[in-house]
């Protein structure tokens, strides 16, 4: 995963100063810095554009995010959205994968302090990609909250699917297992899953890629049940609805059960893995103790080390 914008430049210091200790000794040419924090190298140039490169970028890039929107009221997402948006159009219409009958999986909740990491594998068949154009159907990083919870209902009513919920506590008794082998399980069990639900006549079965194909079947190497025929595409969601169908049913469930969270807590919890989901954490633990932290946030963050 890549992921790059410019740096604002309030915020360049600040940058330079948080990884200080964790450069690497050779610096690309034009660059400022090279860094490695956690699998993901953090490149940051003379141009003030900056690059986030691994397994957790976008953990990482999350984090300047969050702190962009509090000190200068700029959306990043949206700015990176909106260019994405642009450069895929002709992209999709041309994609032949987008007019398949398939069954696609996807994830939500992976570069979240708090909530439980939801992946759904949903058939769609071509018959349906009309009405599921009609309904605004995309990645749900593209949707907003409100509309997900007028669309997925619907979504979730015409589309078969199955999903399965990864909670904080079994997520954090399993620290040996890291974040991409957690979502090749998790997918694989899916997949397996829904394609015993029915004999759908689904035409291929799609991924987001989120690790080189090599690699997912290695994390899955000991699973009893493997779907292997997959074909693996990056931004998936924009290449067959039915990824983005699973997106959008995964987003939901993972809104719900972050507003039970919310309740439970009697506060905002915050999505994302920011400065604010750093303040929340910091008040449960201080509250309620590190043990009840574990129910409802991923111990492994690096906001926990913060913490």
């Amino acid at each position: 995963m890549t992921i790059s914008y410019k740096v604002s430049d309030n915020l360049k210091n600040d940058i330079i100063d948080y990884y200080k200790d964790l450069k690497r000794d050779k610096t690309p040419e034009y660059a400022i810095f090279q860094a490695e924090e956690g699998g993901t190298i953090v490149t940051l140039y003379n141009s003030s554009k900056i690059v986030f490169q691994g397994i957790s970028a976008d953990v990482d890039a999350n984090m300047w995010f969050d702190i962009e929107m509090h000190r200068n009221n700029r959306d990043v997402r949206n700015e990176l959205s909106q260019k994405e948006s642009k450069t895929d159009k002709k992209e999709i219409t041309d994609n032949k994968l987008f007019y398949y009958s398939a069954i696609g999986s996807d994830e939500v909740g992976t570069g979240d302090l708090f909530g439980p990491i939801v992946v759904t594998a949903s058939f769609v068949d071509k018959k349906q990609i009309p009405e599921l154009l009609e309904l605004g159907i995309k990645d749900s990083k593209k949707i907003t909250d409100d509309k997900i919870n007028k669309i997925a209902p619907v979504v979730i009513k015409i589309c078969p699917h199955v999903t399965y919920i990864l909670d904080n506590e079994t997520y954090n008794n399993n620290p040996a297992c890291n974040m991409n082998k957690t979502k090749a399980i998790l997918h694989n069990k899916a997949l397996v899953s829904i394609l015993k639900k029915d004999n759908y006549p689904y035409e291929k079965i799609i991924m987001d890629q989120f690790v080189y194909p090599k690699k997912y079947f290695e994390h899955i190497k000991d699973a009893k049940e493997k779907v292997t025929k997959i074909t693996f595409v990056t931004k998936g969601e924009d290449k067959n609805l039915s990824v983005a169908v699973s997106s959008v049913i995964s987003r939901y469930i993972f809104i719900n059960e972050i507003n039970k969270i919310s309740e439970k807590y009697h506060m905002v919890i915050p999505k994302g893995a920011g400065t604010k989901a750093d303040e929340v954490a910091k008040i449960i633990k201080e509250k309620y103790g590190i043990d009840e932290l574990k129910k409802i946030a991923k111990m492994n963050f690096k906001n926990i080390d913060k913490l």
